[in-house]
This record gives structure tokens, sequence and C-alpha cells, in this order.
């Protein structure tokens, strides 16, 4: 008879495990929640909407890779296999917290309105993943990876690093100090007293000399346990009423929410081929389709962030964890937001603390579109990131920005209008042209124009030729590229 297979439900490995993932979500849970507070989202949404919903995406995803782990593990008669992690995407996250939460309150002026905006966008985006499960691969194929992480690049060189530099600065003493210890810890790599992590030691130094020298405040510290309480994980009907204001004339959100949805059903078939190779196989496209329903049932909950696979995956696998750390995030991180515990740390921390943190973030997320890519591609990188320049600009303006800024430019607004789906195309143009994939570029630029005709480009809203202007000069490029296509010999040594 053959040896009983025995997978345990958890091991001593596991509690590594677990503090290394516990401590990668904490981050983005106290971040989230400063960023929304600093925004002006008032606690109870912050804590008792978005941060519950997120906590139920979390432990959902933990438990079915927990479940699915044992599947593999009973299918392959193995003890060692471990489960894949799983969480907020950090990317991701700064993406819809600049990208869609705050453009949406400064266009509606309300912030529950904004709140349930961001709830469908959510919901909307875990639906594409679901859906981009089919053909997640050929898309990948497809669309140049420059052109991506370009476009996200200039996400986070304008709303991610350069906005949390300016709330650095606010507290400068403070600010610059912190920015000082990421600088040595994060991208000098010299490790901290006490080897304790850069930025746990720098939200420590920060937090002490914010309330030493005053800038805090003693009443901030107190008033951080006003946020204990018990914030039940109960589901409401707010992605519903945010389809509807979506439908209604804010559609231009989701011209940032299908290019963040790729970026994140990429990085979860990365990270899960990343642990394939480590010795554990998972389905990509089943694991596509999980973040999908788990972003959207965080969504009924009343959060408003993607989940996906984490890249933390594989270190879980060198540590030699199984299961049970995936289930013991999940449960923590539900216990957690119950009860306030997220609430009071995120209340504590000033946000000039944490801010230059996330500058660090920003910088990291340019300086890994440009490793990520072949230096000949580095100029459709740097093209990418322009167009979310105009989209800050705008955004700062608020619906008077076409008279504010038309002394600067005339083009402002019309290029911050779907700035990532402008960033992908140029982006995707420049990879083509470099590598002198000319019909491809004129593929590209007949596809910018199509989205300008019906403004999903350049228009304040959907509408039959809405942008005739760019749907000419993107017509225009094609026609050129059509020539060198045309002109161009074949050339067995180019890509």
């Amino acid at each position: 008879m053959a040896t009983p297979h025995y997978y345990p439900w958890y091991k001593k490995e596991d509690t590594d495990a677990f503090f290394a993932l516990f401590q990668n979500n904490i981050a983005n849970f106290v971040i989230i929640a400063i960023s929304m507070l600093s925004m002006g989202f008032p606690a109870s949404i912050v804590y008792g909407q978005v941060l519950p919903g997120a906590a139920v995406a979390v432990m959902v995803g933990n438990f079915y890779y927990a479940w699915s782990a044992s599947r593999l593990a009973r299918k392959e008669q193995r003890s060692d296999v471990t489960a894949l992690s799983y969480g907020i995407s950090t990317p991701v996250m700064f993406v819809f917290l600049f990208g869609v939460l705050l453009p949406a309150k400064e266009l509606t002026g309300d912030v529950e309105l904004a709140w349930k905006v961001a709830v469908a966008a959510c919901f909307i985006s875990g639906g594409i993943e679901a859906a981009i499960s089919l053909v997640g691969r050929w898309v990948q194929y497809h669309l140049p990876r420059a052109a991506m992480l370009g476009a996200v690049a200039g996400v986070a060189l304008t709303f991610i690093a350069g906005e949390m530099l300016f709330k650095t600065l606010e507290m400068p003493v403070i600010g610059l100090l912190v920015l000082a210890i990421i600088m040595v810890g994060l991208i000098a790599r010299v490790s901290m007293p006490l080897k304790i992590p850069t930025s746990l030691f720098a939200i420590i130094v920060g937090t002490a000399m914010a309330y030493l020298i005053g800038d805090a405040g003693g009443e901030r510290f107190s008033d951080a346990f006003t946020h204990l309480g018990f914030y039940p994980l109960l589901p409401n009907l707010a992605w519903w009423e945010g389809l509807g204001l979506l439908a209604t004339g804010m559609l231009a959100i989701l011209t940032v929410v299908l290019p963040i949805t790729l970026y994140n059903a990429i990085e979860t078939m990365n990270n899960v081929e990343a642990m394939e190779a480590a010795g554990d196989k998972y389905d990509v496209r089943e694991c596509q389709a999980v973040d999908g329903v788990g972003t959207m049932i965080g969504a009924l909950f009343g959060g408003v962030f993607p989940t996906t696979v984490y890249i933390a995956t594989v270190g879980a696998k060198w540590m030699g964890a199984g299961r049970g750390y995936s289930l013991l995030n999940g449960a923590v991180y539900a216990i957690a937001t119950m009860f306030g515990l997220i609430a009071m740390i995120s209340a504590i921390i000033p946000v000039s603390v944490v801010a230059p943190i996330l500058v660090f973030v920003g910088i990291s997320m340019i300086a890994t579109a440009f490793q990520a890519n072949d230096s000949r591609h580095y100029p459709a990188v740097a093209l990418a990131m322009l167009p979310y320049f105009a989209n800050y600009v705008m955004t700062r303006f608020n619906r008077g920005a076409e008279e504010i800024v038309s002394d600067i430019s005339t083009a402002i607004v019309a290029a911050g209008q779907g700035a990532m789906f402008m960033a992908i195309f140029l982006g995707a143009m420049t990879v083509s042209v470099i590598d002198h994939q000319f019909r491809r570029a004129a593929i590209f630029a007949l596809i910018a124009a199509a989205f300008s005709f019906v403004g999903l480009m350049h228009a304040a809203e959907l509408a039959i030729n809405a942008a005739p202007n760019f749907v000419m000069g993107y017509l225009a490029m094609a026609l050129l590229f059509s020539y060198f296509a045309y002109q161009e010999k074949p050339n067995a040594n180019l890509p």
C-alpha cells in the first residue's frame, strides 16, 4: 500500500513567511489609510468600508490559494508545496489611489461619490482580469512591455514620487531626515541599526521626532485610540451605485483601469511562472481568474483596490513555507481590520513620515520601467511617461483646468484625458519603430485614432467623432508608418 500523503496545516517555516508577507500587506494598508485621509476621505469610509473590503479580498484569496496548495500537494503526493502569496499589488494600489480615487474626488467634489466610483472601477477591474485569464498570454505577447511600464511610470513620476515629495517637504526637518534614511537603506542598501528593516526604522524615527518637536501634536496620539472599535465585514451596494455614476459621465476613469488591470494580470502571470521555476506549478489562467474574482468580492464589501499573486511567493518557497502562512495572513488581516488596529497605527503616523517611502516607491517604479526593458527601448519608456504630466496638471486644477492652463498650452487638457491610453499607444508605436516594425506601428496608430474617435482619448466624454483633430493626427501617423513599412526591405537581423 502507498504511504498516506501528509501535508501539514502549519509548520515553523510558515512563521517566517507570514511575517514577510504581513510586513508588506500592513505597509499597504497603512499607506492606503494615510493617503485617503490626507485626500479628505473621512474615517468612516476609510476604516469602515475601504479597509474591511480590502481585508475580505485578502482573506478570500489567501484561503483559496491555501486550498489550491493542498490540492497540488495531494495531486503530486508532496509535502513541500508552498501556497501562493496574495494581497494588494503595490503599483496598482498607487494607481488606484492617485489615478482613480483622487481624480474622482476632484471631479465630483464629494468624497462619498468618489468612493463609490472607485468601488465600481475596482469591481470592473476584477471582471476584466477574470476575462483576461482567457486571453492574457495573447495580450502580453502583442503589447510591448516598454509601453505598458512606461505608462505606469508616468503615474509614478507625477502622482506618486512628485506628489509625495511635496508632502515630504510639508514637515522639512522630519521629511528630509526620513528621506535620507530611505536613500541610505533602500537605495544604497546599507543596514540600519539593530538590523531593523529600513522602512520600519524610518517610520519609528520620523514618528518619534514628529512628537518630540511638536509637529505632530499630542492630540494626534490620543486621537489614534479613538479609531479602535468594531468595523464589521459587511457587503453593500456602493459598487452598484458607482456603476451608475460611471455610466453617467465618468467613463474617463476607466481609461486608467484597463491598462493597470492588464499590468496586474501580467504581474500575476509572471509571478506564477516564477513559482513554476521554483518547483510548484499552478495554472496561470486559474490564478488570474481567482485574482479577478477576489477583487470583485472585495468591491462588494467596499474595497477599491485590486489584488494579485505576489512576487514574494518565491521568497516564501525559499523559506520552506507551506499553506499555513497563507491561512494565517488572511485571518490576521480580517481581525486587525475589524477591530481598528490598522486604523490606530495609521492614525499615529504623520503623512510626512510615510511620504518619503512613497517617493522611493515611485522612483523604484520608474527605475523598473527602464531596467525591465532593453536600452534601445528607453525612448519609448520616456515618451510613454509624458502624457501623465498633462493629466497631473489637468486634475490639479479640476474643472477649471482648460481656462487656467490655456496660457501654457491649449493641449494640456486634451492630452490629460485618457492619458494612460495615449501613453501606451505612443510607447507601443515607438517600440515598433525602433524595431523597424512599421506595419505594427501603423496598427497601433489606427487603434489610437479609433479610441480618439469614440472619446476614450482626448475627450471629456464618449461620443462619435469626439476628438476629430487627434483622429486626423493619428491617421497621418499611420500613413507615414505604412509608407516606411512599404519601403523597408526585410532584414532578418532585426527583431
